[in-house]
């Protein structure tokens, strides 16, 4: 296998094997409507293999982050269809993450009476609210059974928007302290009923979610993510047994489906934990190291190479170069990421990086002057 060379996921049907990962930017405004920048980011991006999305909410109460864009009403909808429809003019693909934040916000970001997590345990640190304060990680309402099922229908309503919207799917975040990973984290989830203790039903609501998009919207266009272990926003995971167990648990159950791939954020895809997943899941594994380090592209090149993952997501190098996939093809320079500019309102540090075009065109003409 060659990083850049065509694969399937699914009924997705990618011309290389880069994957420009889910990457919180915060430039959807206080409705969360993707405006022209969102538009023009995504199309500048087209030429990945695929492009996940920022984490998307699916509801009001679902909101970590002011400037997140949502999928949850109709002109939340029309954006992503502007976006979609800027991707495929280019001849991209695009999927939406579907992001529900859980305990991670707060009712100054969302505009609800609550917050909601598996468990009434607040998260040990501050948030950022939309006027530039900060305030502590409210305790959070903990779900009840009997609501659990409406966690679900929000996750299938968004999922039916999105790809009605015009997307070409959508990834299920179930990773990195969200509200999902919130029911998998033992440190999160004190349950004492069918949704906690054991990891069989800690597992559970990840696996009723996929098992419900997938049924409204088709497999082959679902993926899910995970970061087993990652120990990040207190929904801490630190014994390896149950890590194993756990997570074993959800792919045992989601194999069946015939989703489009498991993505998984783990510093060591090439373990004995992330390939046992991977045997276990029986689809394309979409790898991601690059949460503490950047992803580089001797990496990415190996990591296909050696068949470790069928797809690589790469985060910070996407950010900073729209045409990626034509640099590393080609071996040319990359622009270097801004990190000041990772989050924010503007252009600045989003779309204003420059293609490999620009800068060749900059050289020769200053080699003109």
């Amino acid at each position: 296998m060659n990083l850049f060379s065509p694969v399937a996921l699914g009924d997705l049907q990618l011309p290389n094997r880069v994957a420009m990962a889910p990457l919180t930017r915060t430039r959807a405004g206080a409705d969360g409507v993707p405006n022209d920048l969102l538009v023009e980011h995504y199309a500048q991006r087209a030429s990945t293999g695929l492009m996940v999305t920022e984490g998307t909410f699916p509801s009001a109460e679902s909101r970590a982050y002011p400037g997140q864009p949502g999928i949850a009403t109709d002109e939340q909808a029309a954006g992503w269809a502007r976006v979609a429809d800027a991707v495929h003019a280019r001849g991209g693909r695009l999927v939406m993450q579907l992001m529900h934040g859980g305990r991670v916000s707060h009712t100054g970001i969302t505009g609800t009476d609550r917050i909601v997590a598996p468990s009434a345990l607040a998260i040990d640190g501050e948030t950022r609210l939309p006027d530039g304060s900060k305030t502590a990680y409210p305790v959070p309402h903990a779900l009840t059974a009997d609501e659990i099922p409406g966690i679900v229908a929000t996750f299938v309503e968004a999922a039916r928007r999105a790809v009605d919207a015009g997307l070409d799917g959508v990834e299920v975040h179930g990773a990195n302290g969200y509200l999902l990973h919130e029911f998998l984290s033992p440190a999160s989830n004190v349950r004492d009923d069918q949704y906690g203790g054991s990891p069989e039903n800690r597992a559970r609501l990840v696996v009723e979610v996929v098992t419900a998009v997938a049924a409204e919207v088709g497999a082959g266009r679902v993926g899910l993510r995970l970061s087993p272990g990652h120990n990040i926003q207190d929904a801490f995971e630190t014994d390896a047994a149950d890590v194993a167990a756990t997570y074993g648990h959800v792919v045992d159950a989601i194999r069946p489906l015939g989703l489009a791939y498991l993505s998984v954020l783990h510093a060591d895809p090439a373990g004995e934990l992330v390939q046992d997943l991977r045997a276990r899941f029986g689809g394309p594994l979409m790898a991601n190291t690059g949460f503490s380090a950047m992803t580089t592209r001797e990496e990415a090149l190996q990591l296909v190479a050696d068949g470790t993952a069928d797809v690589v997501a790469v985060g910070r190098a996407a950010i900073a170069n729209p045409d990626l996939v034509e640099r590393w093809a080609g071996q040319h320079p990359e622009n270097e990421p801004n990190p000041a500019t990772f989050y924010g309102a503007g252009a600045t540090g989003y779309t204003d990086y420059p293609f490999l075009a620009d800068t060749d065109a900059a050289g020769a003409s200053a080699a003109r002057a």
